[in-house]
């Protein structure tokens, strides 16, 4: 079965399709896709950390299915949030409403997971009489439920008991966006710049305490992202040059980054020797 209709989905869409393509029961779930495309899934709603979805079968009433997650508990969300809140790269990701990377790494920190390892790991339901569990319906709802992933990545979260709202502000406080900061922050990339290089940048280099060498460790970044990861595709001021064109500069942008990032670490590694 091939599903891959869309050449540009995002990650984390394609790893809940891959969790879904690892099933191996296929026919049922080609049976829910088929359900999927023909638009037998009537609705799909999110209530607190329940999917609830109704789909249309061989009955004239529509089914009734419902769908979740293991949520985790208040202390392992405050864990994760301190996490996310210390790496300035997940923090960015998530305020522009995209999913970092390896934001698994934050979650196998407190023990868990936020996508499921196995498909059985998700709890689900369907009103109707077939025993089997996915039944087409189930599986209907799967699939579409990847499309509403790649629409909003914040329902994961949802589903593992904090909704878009509280991690954004749990991360604002964490990070003290509040105030003056909250204001930078929300304010046009010029203005935030331009307040920011006004009060800082003079002190930026300055450091008037001695450093003690035997504490001082040269040691490349804890995090593969970069500031390019953050800003995404250039802006190009031609509509010809497409998203193509843009790829391919960001593309040589992060050789010249990481080319000159691991130059920076042996040069520093040398004047240290």
């Amino acid at each position: 079965m091939n599903n891959s209709t869309q050449t540009d989905r995002q990650w984390w869409t394609e790893q809940w399709l891959d969790l879904l393509n690892s099933y191996r029961f296929k026919k049922r779930l080609e049976r829910g896709w088929k359900y999927a495309r023909e638009g037998n899934v009537l609705s799909i709603e999110f209530e607190n950390e329940e999917v609830l979805a109704t789909v249309q079968g061989t009955d004239p009433q529509p089914y009734k299915v419902d769908l979740g997650l293991d949520t985790f508990t208040d202390e392992q969300w405050e864990y994760i949030i301190e996490i996310m809140a210390e790496r300035a790269i997940f923090s960015a990701k998530l305020l522009a409403g995209e999913m970092p990377p390896n934001i698994e790494d934050v979650f196998a920190a407190s023990g868990v997971r936020l996508f499921p390892f196995r498909l059985d790991e998700v709890r689900s339901r369907c009103s109707c009489p077939d025993k089997a569990n996915p039944c087409k319906h189930i599986s209907a709802v799967y699939y579409l439920l990847g499309e509403r992933f790649s629409e909003d990545p914040f329902v994961l979260f949802q589903l593992r008991g904090r909704t878009k709202v509280q991690v954004l502000e749990a991360l604002r406080q964490k990070r003290g966006l509040t105030g003056e900061n909250e204001v930078l922050e929300s304010a046009p990339k010029s203005t935030a710049s331009a307040a920011i290089s006004e009060a800082e940048i003079k002190q930026f280099w300055q450091y008037e305490e001695s450093l003690e060498p035997a504490l001082v460790v040269i040691v490349p970044p804890p995090s593969s992202g970069t500031i390019l990861d953050v800003l995404g595709l250039i802006n190009l001021p031609s509509e010809k040059a497409g998203k193509d064109a843009a790829q391919t500069v960001n593309q040589h942008l992060n050789s010249i980054y990481q080319t000159v990032s691991q130059q920076a670490i042996l040069s520093a590694m040398a004047n240290d020797a």
